[in-house]
């Protein structure tokens, strides 16, 4: 391991006005590596995509989840097999609020 210092915004951020930070809460992203309590960099300048992690708006409620979108079918995947999928129902709006681009983990101290 080097001496040389990480600068973390210039290794996460690609678009500072566009990104923010967001603590995890739950337990639906855990299979990718998702945990309650992690720190998730947001960016909003980039298109979400098929199988990008998201931040999302449901009911007015935030959510992360994959992204899939195939054939004009729009759903978000939990990564966790206990929770379902969220399939929006007539005239449901599912509005993605940001590709999720890093998953910052923090250890309790000594």
């Amino acid at each position: 391991m080097g001496a040389e210092r990480i600068d973390l915004s210039k290794v996460l951020i690609t678009h500072p006005q566009a990104t923010f930070l967001q603590r995890v809460s739950g337990h639906s992203m855990k299979d990718a590596g998702i945990f309650d309590n992690d720190i998730l960099v947001i960016d909003r300048a980039i298109k979400p995509r098929h199988k990008m992690i998201v931040v999302a708006v449901v009911d007015g409620e935030f959510t992360v989840k994959q992204l899939y979108q195939r054939a004009g079918r729009v759903k978000l995947q939990a990564a966790n097999p206990t929770y379902p999928d969220i399939v929006p129902k007539e005239g449901q709006i599912i509005e993605i609020w940001g590709v999720v681009t890093s998953c910052i983990k923090q250890f309790p101290s000594a």
